[in-house]
């Protein structure tokens, strides 16, 4: 499903019940099956302080793939504080809407209006992060979404970038370290076939 940013479903969310269900929907690849497991085992010991940014062991997050719309097209950015080639994604700040936060977030990080995200997630990817900050070495617990960009989209990054550039996803591979990135591209393939194919293939 194709939603708009102000398509009612896409409002805050405060109840663990929504991010278990954009979860328990996500299609995922075979190999993120553990890390649903892990998720899940995660919301049900924290509840809705899982999308918190001071819970510990980890928290929810949500990212984005942002694919321009007839040119299929990736759009990534130089993290200013990672110095590396990342997708657009955040904290969920208390957020249980996961399809909600990805938007928000690719819409602050990216600048472009109209971009709309596609339900159910993509892809789940557990890693460890560092921000220097009291809360030390934990886990982000990132629901990712394809997110479509309007074609003829032009970015415009926020402090948190240094550089913003539409890849094709063949190139990714020579630009980006992370092997969650090439598998949220690779992901999104068949997400975008089954738009291609309509409402029913969808379902």
């Amino acid at each position: 499903m194709v939603l708009d940013a102000d398509d009612p479903s896409l409002g805050t969310r405060t109840d663990p019940a929504s991010a278990r269900a954009a979860i328990v929907d996500a299609r995922l690849a075979p190999e993120c099956e553990p890390s649903r497991r892990q998720v899940l085992e995660l919301l049900d010991e924290h509840g809705s302080s899982l999308a918190e940014r001071t819970c510990v062991p980890g928290h929810l997050t949500g990212s984005a793939l942002v694919v321009e719309e007839g040119s299929g097209e990736v759009l990534v950015l130089f993290h200013r504080k990672l110095q590396r080639w990342l997708q657009p994604g955040g904290h969920a700040d208390g957020d249980t809407n996961l399809a909600n936060v990805a938007l928000r977030e690719a819409t602050e990080e990216t600048g472009i209006d109209g971009l709309r995200v596609v339900t159910p997630a993509i892809d789940l990817d557990v890693h460890a992060v560092d921000h220097g900050d009291p809360l030390g070495r934990h886990l982000h617990l990132d629901l990712r979404f394809l997110v479509l960009a309007p074609a003829g989209s032009r970015p415009v990054g926020n402090h948190e970038s240094e550089a913003l550039r539409w890849v094709d996803p063949a190139d990714l591979a020579g630009l980006v370290d992370e092997v969650g990135i090439l598998r949220l591209a690779a992901a999104a393939r068949p997400a975008l076939e089954r738009l291609d194919r309509g409402p029913a293939a969808g379902s």
